[in-house]
């Protein structure tokens, strides 16, 4: 297993001999809900990946269908005939951008890919009532490797039900507080819970980029934590979990421990 960070949300996700995109953000700006108002972002310095210096894609996996997550510009500039694994909302982004070969997945269901790759729906956040988002469970189906991904802010009551360990997880440590929604983003003591609860001998955070945000929204979020607070708490933890922190465009190669 490879793993390459991007930016933000956005990673590459090398398992099971695929290359999967995983919620690209590639191309300026990104716009919440089309008012710029509300929230525009902006890369701080060049993106590590255009579409058109992306390896060549297998899978593109998508978890939300908030723009963040679902970047519709980056979208369009890739090529729709990629396979394409998204929540429900993602799914209808997609559709509306002319993909043909999308497979929308709510909880819990899974799919093989190519027979080589189980790719599981795991609850993720509640953006609206009724709205639950993904989080993603790979399995190597010959390696036996898993990865865990989740972006936003994981129901763990539900995610200890039916995962047991991981080898990779890769989730937020730095929280986020909306105003009238509350935190919808997990910062280092709820990471720490998911790392409690899931074992996994690497975690590397997410949902952390060199950005710059204008607009209401981002005067009114407030930060929770940062990684070197996970940092502290999970070597306090007594966990045997390794922090990995990969910069912007590197690639770790993930080796198997196992015995």
């Amino acid at each position: 297993m490879k793993i390459t960070r991007i930016d933000l949300n956005s990673w590459i996700f090398h398992i099971s001999g695929q290359t999967i995109l995983v919620d690209p953000w590639l191309v300026d700006p990104l716009v919440f809900y089309g008012q710029p108002w509300l929230f525009t972002a902006y890369h701080n310095t060049p993106v590590a990946f255009t579409p058109s210096t992306l390896p060549p894609i297998d899978l593109i996996l998508i978890s939300q269908g908030l723009d963040d997550h679902c970047h519709k510009q980056t979208l369009e500039q890739l090529d729709r005939t990629i396979p394409a694994i998204a929540s429900p909302t993602a799914a209808k982004v997609l559709r509306s951008l002319g993909y043909t070969n999308i497979t929308s997945l709510a909880n819990w269901q899974e799919l093989n890919f190519k027979e080589k790759l189980q790719i599981t729906a795991v609850p993720g956040a509640e953006i609206g009532p009724g709205q639950e988002e993904n989080g993603y469970l790979l399995k190597d189906l010959s390696s036996g490797e898993t990865l865990y991904y989740e972006p936003h802010l994981p129901p763990l009551d539900k995610v200890k039900q039916k995962i047991d360990t991981v080898d990779v997880a890769i989730a937020p440590v730095i929280g986020q507080i909306f105003p009238f929604l509350g935190q919808v983003i997990i910062g280092p003591s709820q990471a720490l819970s998911l790392a409690q609860t899931l074992k996994p001998r690497f975690f590397l955070p997410t949902a952390a980029g060199d950005i710059r945000a204008t607009g209401i929204l981002p005067m009114l979020v407030r930060s929770v934590g940062s990684i070197p607070e996970f940092r502290d708490l999970l070597a306090k933890s007594g966990l045997s979990t390794q922090l990995l922190e990969p910069e912007p465009g590197q690639t770790l190669e993930i080796l198997d421990f196992r015995f």
